[in-house]
């Protein structure tokens, strides 16, 4: 009866997640059995084709007399998903056993071989063949040749270059009405496609799109350099935040297009900037003395600066930025009908800024209401669960959490498969595969809890030890997912508000894009399908990384 009070209670107060007290994971299971009332119209038989033998096939398979009786349909487990606001996952039973009985189900193939140049040479076809192609099937062939010469024809179509001998040293610029110039692009579409083909010679990436100002007029606010490792920050000024946001972007002489190339000093790169940036904007917010010149920040400055911050940090409104926004769209395709598949473009890099607290309301076009309104940040959203459940249980959500990941037991019960969550972990943090993924091979990388059982919640909270463990974690994650065929992955930060108390972890959510999963309305229901244990992703994910450099 006590249990029954503790779900009538969840319910009235609209909680809904797998976690509970004690450290557990708590799920459903739907054993569907059921009839259907059979309300057809027309029970003609429709000829198919025929066998192989000659025999004609019908549809009589579908024309059933009668009502329709399902018995022991397949199981599915609804998992509510430990951060509310994404919903829930089903995982059809039959689809994950057949899973766990085959680990190479988790490998996407690789590509194959494509090229357009031999092909045509073969059938005795002059290669000017390219140029006359519908666009539709230049797009296909951008993205999916793997022979230089079929881009490089691609590259000349799409726009107009200069050269030094064979080499190409820049693009030809017009001059428009007004006297803006603007280089001579004929089909952006394919010159993004083909400028993202790792195929397509360095010099030719370098001169249509990655050499500093190829693509517009963004100006460059910081610079790292480590060994081979390089990457610039732009400062985007037309940006959707107020007071811009900035693109950490590998530079021409370290180029980046696969995760196999991308290392540990790159990611440490694009992460000092990123932390160098938010933290330079916070201390301006505070009207700090900072370090002048342009040299790149060193680590020992940076956690200076975020310490002399949070000394300096009255209260949470001494400052008008709210929380950082942080997010990477790795990997990048185009259909042949000119579906954007993935954001990403320019190679590797990550984009962040600084979200403002409030926002002015109004309620004509500039009629002032007699309000502020506070600005929107996703990790906001994981605040309700914790009050919430620490009404109801008088306990903390995540420390909770964290043993049910650590202490896990596999959702089919078996105890001759592995059933460990966790795929890498310190001190600091945990790389781990969600109970309920949102994308079929979601990971997440979660702050630990310190000595007081306090979660670091944001960048501004995380010491030196703790921003290397948060951004090893990512690149861990990446190179994971990357050893298992993913070429398109989204991640995004939730992090807790600047001087809010609530023990809140920052976590990172990595979102794979698969080849047969765009997103359908089941998704934007916030119900999301499964075919595989989480525990069976995360042992394919430990396997990959064996022999990783990390």
């Amino acid at each position: 009866m006590k249990a029954a009070i503790r779900i009538s209670e969840m319910n009235d107060k609209k909680i809904s997640t797998c976690v509970r007290p004690g450290g557990t994971f708590i799920y459903g299971i739907h054993k569907p059995s059921y009839s259907v009332a059979n309300r057809r119209i027309d029970s003609q038989k429709a000829f198919l084709g025929r066998s192989e033998e000659g025999g004609a096939v019908y549809n009589e398979i579908n024309l059933p007399n009668g009502d329709v009786v399902a018995e022991d349909s397949d199981w599915v487990f609804e998992i509510a998903n430990p951060l509310p606001f994404k919903g829930v996952t089903y995982i059809n039973k039959r689809w994950a056993d057949a899973s766990a009985e085959s680990p190479k189900r988790f490998h996407l193939p690789a590509a194959k071989a494509v090229s357009l140049h031999r092909t045509l040479t073969e059938c005795g076809i002059e290669k000017t063949l390219i140029a006359a192609l519908p666009a539709p099937l230049q797009l296909a062939l951008a993205t999916t040749s793997t022979d230089p010469r079929d881009l490089i024809e691609l590259a000349h179509i799409s726009c107009e270059m200069i050269f030094e001998g064979n080499t190409p040293i820049g693009l030809v610029y017009g001059e428009e009405a007004g006297g803006r110039i603007r280089a001579k692009i004929h089909n952006k579409l394919l010159l993004e496609a083909v400028a993202n083909n790792i195929h397509l010679p360095a010099a030719y990436k370098i001169a249509m799109v990655i050499r500093p100002g190829a693509q517009g007029a963004s100006p460059i606010t910081g610079e790292w350099r480590e060994g081979e490792s390089h990457a610039y920050e732009y400062l985007r000024t037309n940006s959707y935040i107020p007071g811009g946001h900035y693109a950490a972007n590998m530079a021409e002489d370290a180029i980046r297009y696969e995760m196999k190339d991308f290392s540990g000093a790159d990611i440490r790169g694009l992460r000092r900037l990123y932390y160098q940036r938010s933290f330079i904007r916070l201390g301006s917010e505070l009207d700090l003395s900072l370090t002048e010149g342009a040299a790149l920040m060193t680590g020992e400055e940076i956690e200076a600066l975020r310490l002399q911050i949070l000394q300096n940090m009255d209260t949470p409104s001494t400052l008008k930025s709210k929380t950082s926004l942080w997010g990477w769209n790795f990997g990048f395709d185009y259909a042949p009908s000119a579906y954007r598949l993935h954001a990403s473009h320019q190679q590797i890099h990550q984009q962040y800024a600084m979200i403002p607290r409030q926002v002015t309301a109004y309620t004509g076009f500039e009629q002032l209401a007699a309000e502020e309104l506070e600005s929107y940040a996703c990790g906001d959203l994981i605040a309700p669960i914790i009050d919430a459940y620490h009404e109801l249980y008088q306990r903390d959500y995540f420390s909770d959490y964290l043993q049910a990941i650590e202490e896990n037991k596999r959702l089919d019960g078996r105890d001759d498969l592995e059933t460990d969550l966790v795929i890498w972990s310190n001190e600091w943090a945990v790389l781990f595969v969600p109970k309920a993924q949102t994308s079929q091979w979601e990971l997440q990388v979660m702050t630990r809890p310190d000595a007081n059982a306090r979660f670091v919640g944001n960048i501004l909270e995380a010491d030196e030890k703790t921003r290397d463990a948060l951004d090893t974690g990512i690149l861990t994650a990446q190179k994971a997912l990357a050893r298992l065929g993913a070429k398109m992955v989204t991640s995004i930060e939730y992090s807790k508000a600047i001087g809010q108390g609530r023990n809140q972890p920052i976590i990172y959510a990595l979102l794979p894009r698969l080849p047969e999963s765009p997103g359908a309305f089941s998704e934007a229901q916030m119900r999301f399908i499964n075919g595989h244990y989480p525990e069976d992703f995360a042992a394919a994910c430990r396997n990959a990384l064996q022999g990783a450099d990390l």
